[in-house]
């Protein structure tokens, strides 16, 4: 935690590129190296493979980010609940399921979208994976959710600027020393407006941050209080 926080304050100096300027850069350059097919990398589905359907803007998380993830979290994650909140190709979610998960929600807004989970669930004969077509901000905040998870998945589209919104309903859905999974374009404090996001951060701690290419991606725990500080404005 302290190598990180030195290395945030030490970028404080570099000015911020713009919001949307920085979320496009990243999504152009992920969307560039995007498959058309990935697999499934560990479990009872490992190598199978999941096509990717075109899709504006649907990039699936690579095999190496998945795989480091997991072997962040566990290879076992029997009993656990987990929320794929922007599912797309659903990779994150169907591996959680893979490795255990005896529950796991895959939300996508678009139709076309859900018709391939649908199918893929089918193929599968996935009983504790459940696809759900809605927005993931709205439902997340929907009532009886509370602490319902025990780990949440965000790989929000990076051109909508859904980043603070969906980690700040996705605390909502996890009790303390629950899990938070997030992909961006940049480390979660040097994102546009980290400054006035002090109440969504005291509740994040970071337990891993890596990077591939274009994409960040952090592994928090939820905490009561004290957690990331904001970076200074300006």
């Amino acid at each position: 935690m302290g190598f990180y926080n030195a290395r945030m304050r030490a970028s404080r100096s570099v000015k911020p590129q713009p919001l949307r300027g920085l979320q496009t850069k990243a999504a152009q350059a992920v969307a560039k190296s995007a498959a058309q097919e990935v697999r499934i990398i560990g479990g009872q589905w490992k190598r199978t493979p999941l096509p990717v359907p075109a899709s504006a803007g649907l990039r699936p998380t690579p095999s190496r980010v998945r795989e480091t993830l997991f072997n962040w979290l566990g290879q076992d994650l029997s009993g656990w609940r987990v929320l794929d909140a922007f599912a797309g190709s659903g990779a994150l979610g169907l591996e959680a399921a893979s490795r255990g998960a005896d529950e796991v929600w895959l939300l996508e807004r678009e139709p076309a979208l859900i018709r391939h989970l649908q199918a893929t669930k089918a193929r599968l004969d996935a009983t504790q994976v459940h696809v759900a077509q809605a927005d993931a901000m709205t439902w997340m905040k929907q009532g009886g959710r509370a602490g319902c998870f025990d780990l949440v998945l965000l790989d929000p589209p990076f051109d909508e600027g859904l980043f603070w919104g969906a980690l700040d309903a996705a605390l909502s859905c996890v009790p303390e020393g629950g899990w938070i999974y997030l992909e961006a374009p940049a480390a979660v404090q040097a994102l546009p407006d980290a400054s006035t996001q002090a109440h969504v951060l005291a509740r994040l701690q970071l337990h891993k941050h890596g990077q591939a290419g274009a994409v960040h991606f952090h592994l928090f725990r939820r905490v009561a209080d004290g957690g990331l500080t904001a970076p200074a404005a300006g």
